[in-house]
């Protein structure tokens, strides 16, 4: 039988080093699905539930490995369907690569059925590289250049597979001749370094500094000994960018943890205090929770030159890798003799973590949902990974979790979309099958796809080599984050008809599948849960029914908030007066450990 067009676009990709692909049938996509199959003893394919899932397994696969995610669809509306996981790889800089069908060649233009302008379509989120194959020649080289600039770049790529061309024969090399390209494999990347000038700067920088705070991203997520060194050196604080959570474990002294709405007092107060900041391969968007400008002299680390200098008028400018900058950088740095600044830090990390558990314990109907992550921090194997999704969980999870070193996570940082946990958990769970996988979910986004993601979680389990996968799912009947919005940005009281959730019995659906469920509605049986999910022969769905009222308080609450805050509850809002007194608990016990 003679190569096809299909058989050469995945043997390329395994010479690439792809082992594992993740998507959905369909006619439009029939060869490629055809050659898979005749490749799946070195290639994978996982059937998502939705195209959707595919691309955010993707996602998950490239950050959890540091590989190249892939994902496939057909045609028309399967195309369609990968675009939101899509978003998420391109607003967290991940490397993927989406191979879709298309219609026969001879039929595009014609109005035909599934028939989308597949490249227009792309352009925006596959923007440095989406090309349909014309002919067999070609096909070569697009898999090449897609794999190739989705590492390099750490972006999405896409090519477009007509029909019609997936079943030609194969042309194995191009002919040598005008008008041909002959690639090949081999990644091209190199990790960077800058310059001796640049890096003498910096350290002029930051050794003139009396107080220096550190803001370190997703791309700090394998150079922790390095920041740690620096830190130490420089006698500095250290914030983490929601994407960065895992650079630094949280129970360093001098770690103040999450930046932002979802941050903590003790990174405000750092930021607030700092004469000198470094910026380790973060894009941290939200100004307001920065040195203002000129407060602070800055530096930046950022392996992409075009992210440099976004966030904050930095003052030098390092392009390199930041595990190899920082080491380069730390003997040019001077260790500061006065670490005052130092203790002020690590007494305000003392304070904040008070306030956290003290906010743990508060009284809640029926339970505290910052109590659920509070019991699960200490619960935690050594070599987790925890995947969470957006909205009050990820609140709960930039405060309240605290992870130690060998642990990773993530969620979706620039895109925030709701639904990315279950599909992250089990792309981790297919790459590292003998590490136990936590996904936080909220009832929002389970009864928006992990739901039917639990589908395939069911149906692959048994192949792992450690069971445990742990999907929380915080029931509070609410689309609790929107909720807080509308009161605290909107000045609108609580919209039911857009926020309350239907009922679903989790956990009994996790029992339905053959795994195991179990609702909680006691504070008293939190931590047992845990142990027990922990330890269980099988993924477990632990449905907590949490108290939609306890509010995730931000660091700092701006007269607006609260002018707007006053305004929704005295308007009508459903659950004004539980709000209050949740609220109330939440503020005085930030307050009373005010230094």
């Amino acid at each position: 039988m003679a190569k096809t067009v299909s058989d050469q676009v995945v043997e390329r990709l395994h010479a690439w080093g792809v082992r594992r692909v993740f998507g959905y049938p369909g006619d439009g996509i029939n060869g490629v699905m055809g050659a898979l199959n005749r490749m799946s003893g070195q290639v994978e394919f996982v059937q998502a539930r939705h195209e959707e899932l595919a691309a955010l397994m993707a996602v998950g696969h490239a950050k959890f490995t540091g590989e190249v995610g892939v994902c496939i669809a057909t045609s028309g509306p399967g195309a369609i369907h990968l675009l939101n996981g899509l978003y998420d790889a391109k607003a967290d800089h991940q490397p993927v690569v989406a191979i879709v069908g298309q219609q026969a060649r001879a039929a595009l233009g014609g109005e035909y059925q599934q028939e989308v302008d597949l490249a227009a379509l792309f352009k925006d989120v596959a923007s440095d590289f989406v090309q349909m194959a014309t002919v067999p020649g070609q096909v070569r080289h697009l898999v090449d250049r897609a794999v190739r600039i989705a590492l390099d770049r750490r972006s999405v790529t896409c090519i477009i597979l007509p029909s019609d061309l997936q079943r030609m024969d194969a042309v194995e090399a191009p002919p040598h001749e005008h008008g041909t390209v002959h690639s090949g494999i081999g990644r091209t990347f190199q990790p960077g370094l800058p310059d001796l000038a640049s890096l003498q700067a910096a350290a002029e920088v930051l050794n003139g500094g009396q107080r220096v705070a550190i803001l370190a991203g997703a791309g700090a997520l394998h150079a922790g000994d390095e920041l740690m060194a620096v830190a130490d050196r420089l006698g500095a604080g250290v914030a983490k960018a929601l994407l960065g959570k895992g650079a630094l474990p949280d129970d360093l002294p001098y770690v103040t943890g999450a930046i932002g709405l979802l941050g903590t007092q003790a990174s405000v107060a750092l930021m607030e205090g700092c004469d000198t900041l470094l910026m380790v391969g973060t894009s941290f968007p939200y100004s307001e929770f920065l040195p203002r400008e000129g407060q602070a002299r800055a530096v930046q680390i950022d392996v992409d030159g075009r992210r440099l200098g976004l966030r904050y008028p930095t003052e030098i400018n390092l392009v390199g890798d930041s595990r190899l900058t920082l080491q380069a950088l730390l003997p040019l740095l001077q260790g500061k003799q006065d670490r005052s600044w130092r203790q002020e830090i690590e007494a305000q990390v003392a304070r904040w973590w008070q306030v956290v558990e003290q906010r743990e314990r508060n009284e809640a109907q029926p339970l505290n949902p910052q109590l659920v992550f509070g019991e699960l921090s200490p619960r935690l194997p050594d070599d987790a990974i925890i995947a969470c999704d957006s909205g009050t969980c990820a609140a709960w999870y930039a405060r309240n979790l605290r992870m130690r070193r060998g642990m990773m996570g993530s969620l979706s940082g620039g895109l925030a979309t709701m639904g990315c946990a279950m599909p992250y958990a089990i792309a981790a769970k297919l790459a590292h099958p003998q590490r136990p996988v936590i996904a936080l979910v909220g009832d929002g986004a389970w009864q928006m796809n992990g739901i039917n993601a639990l589908v395939t979680v069911a149906h692959l389990w048994k192949r792992w080599s450690d069971p445990r996968l742990v999907i929380l799912v915080l029931d509070n009947g609410d689309l609790n984050m929107v909720a807080w919005e509308q009161r605290g940005t909107e000045g609108d009281p609580k919209f039911e008809g857009s926020q309350s959730l239907p009922a679903f019995p989790a956990a009994e659906y996790a029992k339905l599948l053959g795994l195991r469920g179990v609702r909680v509605d006691r504070p008293q049986s939190v931590a047992l849960a845990w142990e027990e999910a922990l330890a269980s022969d099988r993924p477990t769905v632990l449905q907590m029914i949490t108290d939609p009222n306890v509010p995730p308080m931000p660091p700092r609450v701006t007269r607006d908030q609260v002018k707007h805050y006053a305004k929704a509850l005295l308007h009508g809002d459903p659950q004004a007066v539980e709000v209050v007194k949740a609220t109330a608990r939440e503020w005085w016990d930030g307050f009373r450990n005010r230094k």
